[in-house]
């Protein structure tokens, strides 16, 4: 079935091409489609949409992976503070970590995923995954599962809490704390790593994904053994395996907010947070330093992920979405995407900060394919501008 729900919000000119391809988008949807869209250029919210019964653009959705943005923004203000240096080893922070053969490590190849410690050898519990602490405790003895350093592979659910063990060891704060103080309170954002319980009521659902006969061919095709590094790395294998279409909805993931994957927000505190990362907004410096951001956006890691078995590109925790997913987005871009379907970027050189979210889990996933179609309008739009 169709949608037949009116597209709400705004669109400054020139952008109304924008809401033309969002709303073409949802009318060949299902009848139960939410989503919202959220773009700023140059410090200016430009696009502000949403569509769906009952939703509004304070509706707050699982952000899943794109909640890594947040965090490893924290660890970018740290390493712009000089609390934090990429090239010094894990273990000047974290003695403990140096365990089986983990020693060398860096900071910097623990941000660019190469560290090789995707999970453990039997799983984590439901309630483990959500405590970023015992999941850093529990990887601190893990053997890893390459030589650290030599190659790289997503970090699915843990490089959250790895990189925020090291952000409290230098600080005496989680890197939630971090988060609040530093970044979502001053700026008033709506994107949560840890939802108070008076926001619960805001909070939508995650909807399962329904995918077409074809889809679910297209996933049965894909190889899914016990213990292979994907199944290690997204939690398939141990004694409770991981559904991570249902993992937000539990209230323990949502009050913690794990760093990995526990964010709640809405489109605009996507887009909002990496408006305020790379330029000015209503009067506030940016929060990153042109050096700091271009090393953080820096492609550290390139080619053959060995977890996703597919051409990856990794900055220091972000993605590098202009060569993964964007190419029309220039260099130093970006982002990170969440396993739902959620999208969220900043292109410096344009000026533009975009966030996307959608309450049904998207087929295939991350990101949800509607992002190609909007964030093509919101750049051709900004550049007219």
């Amino acid at each position: 079935m169709t949608q037949e729900t009116t597209v709400q919000g705004t669109v400054a000119e020139g952008f109304e091409p924008v809401r033309e391809e969002f709303a073409a988008f949802v009318a060949g949807e299902r009848e139960d489609y939410e989503g919202q869209l959220c773009a700023y250029v140059r410090g200016r919210r430009v696009v502000d949409l949403w569509a769906g019964a009952g939703v509004t653009g304070d509706s707050l959705y699982a952000l899943f992976s794109a909640t890594k943005g947040a965090a490893h923004l924290v660890v970018a203000l740290l390493v712009q503070d000089g609390t934090l240096e990429p090239d010094r080893k894990v273990t000047y922070y974290w003695p403990e970590f140096a365990a089986e053969g983990k020693g060398a490590l860096t900071l910097r190849d623990l941000l660019a995923h190469r560290a090789g410690l995707v999970g453990t050898d039997t799983g984590f519990r439901a309630d483990e995954l959500a405590d970023d602490r015992v999941i850093a405790e529990r990887l601190a003895d893990q053997r890893p599962f390459w030589r650290p350093g030599t190659a790289f592979g997503y970090h699915a659910l843990v490089i959250g809490a790895l990189t925020g063990e090291v952000v409290r060891r230098a600080t005496g704060r989680t890197l939630q704390e971090v988060y609040e103080e530093r970044v979502r309170a001053p700026h008033g954002l709506d994107l949560h790593l840890g939802l108070p319980e008076a926001h619960e009521p805001r909070f939508r659902t995650v909807r399962p994904m329904l995918p077409t006969p074809a889809q679910q061919a297209q996933l049965d095709a894909v190889p899914t053994g016990p213990h292979t590094l994907a199944s290690i790395a997204f939690n398939r294998h141990g004694a409770e395996p991981t559904g991570l279409e249902s993992l937000p909805n539990e209230r323990l993931i949502r009050a913690r907010g794990p760093a990995s994957v526990g964010g709640i927000g809405s489109a605009r505190g996507l887009a909002g947070m990496y408006a305020a990362m790379i330029g000015e907004v209503d009067g506030r410096t940016p929060l990153l330093k042109g050096d700091t951001l271009a090393e953080f956006a820096q492609i550290h890691s390139t080619g053959y992920d060995l977890v996703t078995r597919a051409h990856t590109s990794f900055g220091l925790g972000f993605q590098a979405v202009a060569d993964t997913s964007y190419p029309f987005l220039g260099a130093g871009t970006l982002g990170h995407g969440g396993t739902g379907g959620v999208q969220a970027f900043a292109d410096p050189h344009a000026g533009i900060a975009y966030g996307y979210t959608r309450r049904r889990f998207a087929f295939p996933g991350a990101p949800a394919p509607e992002n190609d179609r909007f964030a093509a309008e919101v750049h051709r739009a900004a550049l007219a501008g």
